[in-house]
């Protein structure tokens, strides 16, 4: 049986077993009879904020273990977890990977890959941006190259594909192509960000989530970010909140508000730095009275942006010194709590009245390990039940607890130290999903490590 399904499906591999690269090291502790728990099917979870209903979870951090890892390739995706599966996208030797593993040991039950022609111009990783999104047993998966799969998520078989890079003139851009697609209904959103030769580019396009033809397509100036689009609703009418960006001369770029159903702009809202090298990565944050929130760190910051019943934008206020570079800051009883500044050590923690846009405080969290000093810099929240918890992008994992006067730090444990660290964290089923994603001091190897960080109380 296996043999016919390598001759038929040349890149699926069915396993259920170890395999190389997969270290295992104990098993979690039993998840608790009162555990709430809900699946990671998207990159900033199921409410597109870093927050979930998980718990209850370990107090003490010192007493994470591993579970198990795995050797990474070269990516910056997040692990995607759903029905029972956990989808690990990546590039090994030249090919975008995707593993499909069970989240409680690393077993793989099966791999998918293809080849690709990437370098990074600036020196980062030579793999996937963006993370696979899950709905109904399909996986939808977009590489650094815009290669477009839509996946079975039992079996890894290709049910349809497109060549967004071909077909619709996507340039390489600063650092690959990188934004997550989103679910609407029976349509797949995706910001393009095509630009041909003396015409307007597809900026915009919504594909048929059963067959993957084109539904869509909103055609502009502005091109690909590095955010996740997210879909929300304005006056009751439901929306897609993008960021595109793009690379040109004058720099273009900020948020649209686009018709999920028929593709039509219904406004723009211009957000971006002159500066040529700057991006968009931070997702925009839908908040409640037709609100969004949106910000950069390259030269104008963060604006919250009140919208009309003719979903036209109006600026409430703006703050130069609250712009996240690629995380979405997180709201807490009318307070936004973010790490903004473009590159560490400008990078503070700090907190702004939702009301008022006032700053309230700005902590440097930074601290001594040993003789060095250590810090969050641009770290990453993940929100669960009523606990917030970070992790730096050197490798620290922390529980810190916020309030309108201060941000105080409960617990911590090192993880790794290595750079780039800026996935976000992912907790399933009381079990916590960390990537490190270079080299680590040490000598250790870019990994997907799996934590027991379940708690019996």
């Amino acid at each position: 049986m296996k043999l016919l399904l390598t001759l038929f499906f040349p890149t699926l591999l069915l396993a259920q077993e170890p395999f190389p690269g997969l270290t295992f090291h104990e098993a979690p502790r039993p998840l608790s009879e009162k555990a709430s728990a809900s699946d990671w099917p998207r990159f900033f979870g199921p409410r597109d904020n870093c927050t979930s209903n998980e718990g209850p979870l370990l107090k003490d951090l010192s007493k994470l273990k591993p579970v198990f890892e795995l050797v990474r390739g070269d990516s910056y995706a997040s692990p995607i977890i759903s029905d029972g599966k956990l989808l690990h996208f990546h590039a090994v030797d030249s090919r975008e990977t995707l593993d499909c593993l069970d989240p409680e040991t690393g077993r793989r039950f099966w791999t998918f890959s293809y080849p690709i022609k990437y370098r990074d111009r600036y020196g980062f990783s030579a793999g996937p941006r963006s993370s696979p999104v899950v709905r109904d047993k399909r996986v939808y998966l977009i590489g650094v190259t815009a290669m477009l799969h839509c996946l079975d998520l039992e079996s890894g078989k290709i049910l349809w594909k497109r060549n967004l890079m071909t077909e619709f003139d996507i340039p390489q851009y600063f650092f690959g192509y990188g934004p997550n697609p989103v679910l609407f209904q029976d349509k797949l959103i995706i910001n393009i960000g095509g630009k041909p030769k003396d015409a307007l580019g597809v900026c915009a396009a919504a594909f048929d989530i059963n067959t993957g033809s084109t539904a869509w397509t909103l055609k502009d100036e502005w091109g690909a970010s590095y955010a996740s689009p997210i879909v929300t609703k304005l006056h009751d009418h439901p929306v897609v909140a993008m960021m595109a960006a793009g690379e040109s001369r004058p720099t273009v770029g900020g948020l649209m508000i686009i018709d999920p159903n028929t593709g039509k702009l219904h406004s723009k809202f211009p957000w971006r730095a002159k500066v040529y090298e700057s991006v968009l990565a931070s997702t925009p944050l839908a908040l409640p009275g037709n609100q969004i929130f949106i910000s950069e760190c390259y030269e104008k910051g963060g604006v919250l942006l009140q919208f009309n019943k003719k979903l036209q934008p109006k600026p409430l206020w703006v703050e130069r010194w609250f712009g996240m570079h690629m995380m979405v800051p997180l709201l807490l009883d009318g307070t936004l709590y973010g790490f903004a500044g473009r590159n560490p050590p400008d990078t503070q923690l700090k907190s702004i009245d939702l009301k008022s846009g006032k700053l309230l405080w700005e902590n440097d969290m930074i601290w001594k390990e040993g003789n060095l000093n250590v810090g969050l810099f641009r770290g990453s929240f993940i929100r669960c039940q009523n606990r917030t918890f970070t992790l730096g992008e050197d490798g620290i994992f922390a529980e810190i607890q916020l309030n309108p006067k201060e941000a105080k730090i409960l617990s911590t444990k090192r993880l790794f130290t290595a750079r780039e660290a800026w996935t976000p964290p992912v907790v399933h089923r009381g079990l916590l999903y960390i990537t490190q994603n270079s080299k680590g001091m040490g000598g250790s190897k870019k990994r997907l490590i799996c934590y027991d960080f379940r708690a019996l109380e």
